[in-house]
């Protein structure tokens, strides 16, 4: 996401590099540049004006760092004005006292929010929420029923709604439901149009009369850009939209809803979706976006993925075997597992401050090296995966016929995995030195072992 206006300003930014100092001539000429960039990647005209406006004052006033050069004071301003733009921290979902909170999903047609209800559902659920779920679109039986796989795929209630009730009626029998069941909160999926009018809207402001509402979630698909944000503003002029949920962030490489939408609503963008699966709904937080709009990286981003999917238990087995240089074919079998259940390695390398810079526009981590090299391991006997030495020719040609890879591509892992080994071999025998232990098995679960791709 964003590859685009990220490519746009580091073009930008490496010119101020040898600059002396900031001047107002330089400025302007680097705001040109910032104003073209934030148009092609389809981000409000207003917005955009509003933005270098601020930026331009900031760069010709008196906070200039001294410690920094100009290039890095113009960069800092910047980020600090995409964070303000953006809405300066992640407004995560109101939660009523003593009642069911009930969540309203609205959006047009084709914008997913059938699919993101299920993923908010999923997130919830995660933090310990008991989740109820509702479909009141009477008019796609089809998103009814996919409602209820979701939630039967996510062990998560879903009422029994039907074509024959009203919305409002759905939401209201739902509501009744999950407060007798004592629910945490209620999904209330809603049906969408090809594009606005009167009836949807109608049926929308009748549900909102019927029950409480607490949140009201506009669902838009990012890759619309700015139809995205004008649709947005006709529903919350409407309805009072509480937030927003940006959906296909991964296939948009402009960036303009995410960048916009806030600052013509005044609602902030509250979760992003970033791929197909149920686990692919993160929270919006503004200043790791700028972050990795400047190319800077997301660590923060990074280290939290990490953690969702570290087995404590697996990681003291691994330290264990470091130390006594026991690492084995099968242990970074399982490393590279763990890798990949974080999400593309494309992304993960984009978290990783100085890279996602680092690599050409449009470029992209062959994801399918994972796969070759988990079946070239898992074609290997457990003798093999134990003491890689046994690999002789026979035994390569056997195992390549057995993952469908060549002899060299057997070769390279091999290689590598003892370079990897001698390099374990130096941090055994730091002694008991914990931190460093820690910081290698931190590295090889957060992507270190990039080398292998």
């Amino acid at each position: 996401m964003f590859e685009n206006l990220t490519e746009k300003l580091n073009q930008t930014f490496r010119k101020l590099t040898n600059k002396g100092v900031l001047t107002e001539s330089n400025i302007a000429a680097s705001l040109k540049e910032v104003k073209l960039a934030l148009l092609e990647a389809d981000v409000n005209y207003r917005v955009v004006n509003a933005f270098l406006k601020s930026v331009k004052v900031r760069a010709l006033g008196a906070e200039v760092m001294k410690s920094l050069s100009p290039g890095q004071q113009f960069i800092k301003i910047v980020n600090d004005e995409l964070i303000r733009m953006m809405g300066e921290e992640n407004h995560g979902l109101h939660q009523a006292n003593n009642e069911v909170t009930v969540i309203l999903m609205v959006g047009l047609q084709g914008s997913g929010k059938t699919t993101t209800a299920a993923k908010l559902a999923n997130k919830l659920k995660k933090d310990g929420k008991k989740v109820h779920l509702a479909s009141a679109d009477v008019y796609r039986p089809a998103a009814i029923e996919q409602l209820q796989v979701l939630a039967k795929d996510l062990n998560v209630h879903c009422f029994d709604s039907n074509v024959d009730m009203k919305p409002s009626d759905i939401a209201s029998k739902a509501h009744k439901e999950a407060e007798l069941k004592l629910a945490n909160y209620l999904i209330l999926d809603t049906a969408g149009r090809l594009q606005i009018d009167e009836v949807l809207m109608g049926e929308l402001e009748e549900i909102k009369s019927k029950i409480s509402i607490h949140e009201i979630l506009f669902v838009a698909d990012a890759m619309t850009g700015q139809d995205a944000v004008n649709v947005a503003k006709t529903f919350h002029d409407k309805l009072d939209i509480t937030g927003f949920i940006l959906t296909k962030m991964d296939g948009d490489a402009r960036g303009g809803a995410a960048l916009s939408i806030r600052a013509i609503t005044g609602q902030p963008v509250k979760f992003v979706g970033i791929g197909e699966k149920i686990k692919d709904l993160e929270p919006f937080y503004p200043d790791r976006i700028a972050s990795r709009i400047l190319g800077m990286g997301d660590m923060v981003g990074l280290i939290q993925k990490a953690q969702e999917h570290f087995d404590e238990v697996k990681a003291v087995k691994l330290e264990e075997k470091i130390r006594k240089n026991r690492f084995t074919l099968s242990d970074f079998q399982d490393q590279l597992k763990q890798i990949r259940k974080m999400g593309s390695l494309t992304d993960i390398l984009g978290m990783i401050p100085g890279m996602g810079s680092k690599m050409p526009q449009g470029a992209a981590v062959d994801e399918k090296s994972l796969v070759r090299i988990d079946a070239i391991i898992s074609s290997m006997t457990m003798k093999e995966k134990e003491k890689p030495n046994l690999i002789n020719g026979s035994r390569k040609l056997r195992i390549s016929k057995g993952s469908g890879s060549k002899v060299s591509d057997i070769n390279r892992l091999l290689k590598q995995f003892a370079q990897m080994n001698k390099m374990m071999k130096k941090f055994s025998s730091m002694g008991d030195d914990k931190k460093s232990m820690r910081a290698l098995q931190n590295m090889m679960g957060q992507g270190g072992g990039q080398g292998m791709f």
